[in-house]
C-alpha cells in the first residue's frame, strides 16, 4: 500500500510538474483541434508549427505529420479529436524505445561515471541517485572527482552525510584520475556496491575536459575490467534544444549510456524529451521532477505521457 501511494505521488508531482509543458504543447493542440471543422493541409501546417515550438523536434514532427496525412487519405481518420489521440500514441512509441532501466548485478561492484555540464544539477541528482539505490537494498560509494571546484567536494561531502553514503575525496585541484583510482581500489579491497563518480562539467575548454573524462575512463577500467558500466548524462530540460547538443557532444566524445533529464518542472520544453528519444537513441535512464529526495524516479514513458495528456485536476 505504502510503495502504491509513493508511486501516486510522484505520479501527481510529475502531472504538476509537466503542467508548462502540457499548456505549451496541448493548449495549443486542442485549439487547433477544437477550431477545425475537418482535416485539411491548413490544419496539418498549424499543427507541425505547435509542435516544433513545444521543442518535440522537427523529425519527430515531420515523421507525425506524414503519418497523419497517410491515414487520411486512407480514411482512417474521420475527425480533428482522433488527431489527439494519435499524437498520444506517437509520442509514448517514441518513448518506450528509450525506456531501459539498468540492471546492477547482486555481490558485484557497479561502477557508474555521471557526466553532465555545470549548472545541470548533476551533484544533486548523484545525492537523489544514491538515496533511489540505497533503498533499493544497494551498498554506495559516492566519489568526488570534480576536483576543480572545491564547493563541488563539499556539496558532494553534505549529500553523502545526508545519504549516509562513503564518500572517496581529494583536496580541490587534486588529480580527477587519482581521485578514481583510489576509489576502485578502496572498493576492491571492501566488498562490492555502486560506485558513482561525479566529474568536472568544465574545464578551460571542451577538449581539455573531453581528454579529463576519458583518461578517467581508462583508469576505471584498468583497474575494473567492463568499469565504467555506466556513463550517464545529466541534462537540464529548461535547456530545450541546447540540451540535445550537449547529448550529442558527450556521446560522440566519450560514450554515453544513458540520460538524467532533470528540472522539468520548471520547463514548457518537456517536449524536448520526445526529440532526445528519436534523434540519439539513448536510454532515458532517470526523470527528475523537484527538489525533493524522492524526485528523482526511474524513467517510464506509459506514466510520462498520461502525465503529459492528463486533463487539469483529474
Amino acid at each position: 500500500m505504502e510503495q502504491n501511494n509513493t508511486k501516486k505521488g510522484f505520479f501527481d508531482r510529475l502531472k504538476s510538474g509537466l503542467a508548462k509543458t502540457r499548456k505549451l504543447l496541448l493548449t495549443d493542440v486542442d485549439d487547433i483541434l477544437l477550431g477545425s471543422k475537418q482535416i485539411d493541409q491548413a490544419l496539418f501546417d498549424e499543427l507541425e508549427e505547435a509542435l516544433i515550438m513545444a521543442d518535440v523536434g522537427p523529425v519527430f514532427t515531420g515523421e507525425l505529420i506524414a503519418s497523419l496525412q497517410d491515414r487520411v487519405r486512407r480514411k482512417e481518420l474521420g475527425s480533428p479529436e482522433v488527431l489527439r489521440r494519435v499524437l498520444r500514441e506517437a509520442m509514448q512509441e517514441i518513448l518506450l524505445k528509450s525506456e531501459t532501466p539498468f540492471q546492477i548485478p547482486p555481490g558485484e561492484i557497479y561502477t557508474m561515471m555521471i557526466v553532465g555540464v555545470n549548472g545541470t544539477g548533476k551533484t544533486t541528482t548523484i545525492g537523489k541517485l544514491a538515496h533511489q539505490l540505497k533503498k533499493e537494498g544497494h551498498a554506495v560509494t559516492l566519489v568526488a572527482a570534480d576536483t576543480f571546484r572545491a564547493a563541488a567536494i563539499e556539496q558532494l561531502d553534505a549529500w553523502a552525510k545526508r545519504v549516509d553514503a562513503p564518500l572517496i575525496r581529494q583536496a580541490a585541484n587534486a588529480d580527477p584520475a587519482a581521485v578514481v583510482y583510489d576509489a576502485i581500489r578502496a572498493v576492491k579491497g571492501g566488498g562490492h556496491g555502486v560506485v558513482i563518480v561525479d566529474t568536472a562539467g568544465r574545464l578551460h575548454t571542451k577538449v581539455n575536459l573531453m581528454e579529463e573524462l576519458k583518461k578517467m575512463r581508462r583508469i576505471m577500467g584498468r583497474e575494473l575490467p567492463g568499469a565504467p558500466h555506466e556513463v550517464l548524462l545529466v541534462l537540464d530540460a529548461t535547456t530545450g534544444q541546447n540540451a540535445i547538443s550537449q547529448a550529442q557532444m558527450f556521446k560522440d566524445e566519450i560514450g554515453v549510456t544513458g540520460l538524467i533529464l532533470t528540472k522539468l518542472d520548471g520547463t514548457a520544453k518537456g517536449g524536448v524529451i520526445v526529440r532526445i528519444a528519436k534523434e540519439l537513441n539513448i536510454p532515458i535512464r532517470y526523470i527528475g521532477v523537484g527538489e525533493q529526495l524522492e524526485d528523482l524516479r526511474p524513467f517510464r514513458a506509459a506514466e510520462f505521457v498520461e502525465a503529459l495528456f492528463a486533463k487539469n485536476g483529474s
